[in-house]
């Protein structure tokens, strides 16, 4: 097993090859109920239920815990669809257009099926089934993060307003964990229109301290703020982030942005850890990872997906990137 690598295949089957707490924290954002046929068999997204996906994300996130550090910390992003009148998801069965490994391409009908409990229309609550799924395997559910996006997809519906978010779940293994949050400090100001400064930290200042033992962050009943070293006042970062989406040339699907996981990256994993990604996609997170001086690991089904790999692109200008499957 090498790190700064990105191994093509079943993520689930990789991972059960790989040793217990080696990896620092997970940035992920797997595929979304219903939404995409990748062209793929075993790909997930495409089960008849939710319930049959949901059950499929506890055992993948199962091998992620297992292989995480007793502090790391799982960033999960997830959307939600609704339920559409043959019983499946709204958005099923679109063939990605350029990736179809053998299959037509063509739309693929859903499924008919009558679900006992959602129905037409219905929103399914997919990310909070995922979420409250693992809490019950034993994670800690520690935080929703929404994921505000000013340019979302337009929607031609006339009975509710168009969805302009999705949620970024913080789970962790145990109650004391490794979490950044001065990494991610924004400035501290009230109406609403500066940009966020973030600066990248080295230094652990976390729940877990670099000798193993809990920190104590005392609470004085309200927010202290401090100048970064800009001379710039700052505060905690909020629960609500505005990331556009941003179209990626080599692909045909949405792909996770940068600024959404650096963050996460950055909170999550001191310099020099180690970031998986068991769904990586296009590569963001492997990018943002050595941007940011963090070491990945990552896993993608698809293996035209690897040759669009940003890793892979990006060989040129991070001589030190080796993205290649197995």
């Amino acid at each position: 097993m090498k790190t700064n690598k990105i191994y093509q295949g079943d993520c689930l089957e990789i991972m059960k090859t790989w040793p217990d707490g080696f990896v620092n924290c997970c940035v992920t954002s797997p595929p979304y109920w219903g939404l995409r046929d990748y062209g793929v068999d075993g790909q997930l997204g495409l089960e008849k239920t939710p319930e049959e996906y949901v059950s499929k994300m506890v055992a993948v996130f199962a091998e992620v815990k297992r292989v995480l550090k007793p502090e790391g910390t799982l960033w999960l992003n997830l959307g939600d669809s609704y339920m559409s009148g043959g019983g499946a998801s709204r958005h099923q069965g679109y063939s990605d257009p350029k990736y179809t490994n053998g299959r037509n391409g063509n739309h693929i009908e859903p499924q008919s099926f009558k679900h006992p409990i959602i129905k037409p229309k219905d929103l399914v609550g997919i990310p909070w089934m995922v979420a409250f799924a693992l809490r019950q395997d034993g994670w800690y559910l520690r935080q929703d993060i929404i994921w505000h996006k000013p340019n979302p997809m337009p929607e031609s519906v006339r009975d509710r307003c168009t969805k302009s978010h999705e949620y970024i779940f913080l789970l962790s293994k145990q109650p004391k964990y490794y979490c950044d949050m001065e990494a991610i400090k924004e400035e501290a100001n009230y109406d609403g229109r500066k940009d966020t400064v973030m600066k990248g930290s080295d230094k652990y200042k976390g729940h877990i301290m670099p000798n193993g033992s809990p920190q104590t962050v005392a609470s004085s009943g309200h927010e202290r703020w401090k100048e970064n070293a800009d001379g710039v006042k700052v505060r905690n970062k909020r629960s609500v982030w505005t990331v556009t989406t941003k179209p990626y040339s080599e692909a045909h699907f949405a792909t996770f942005p940068p600024d959404l996981i650096t963050p996460c990256v950055l909170a999550g994993c001191l310099k020099d850890g180690l970031v998986l990604d068991p769904f990586m996609g296009s590569g963001t997170t492997a990018m943002v990872a050595y941007e940011n001086n963090r070491n990945y690991i990552g896993c993608e089904l698809n293996p035209e997906y690897i040759k669009l790999n940003r890793a892979e692109k990006a060989k040129d200008t991070y001589a030190l990137f080796e993205t290649t499957g197995v």
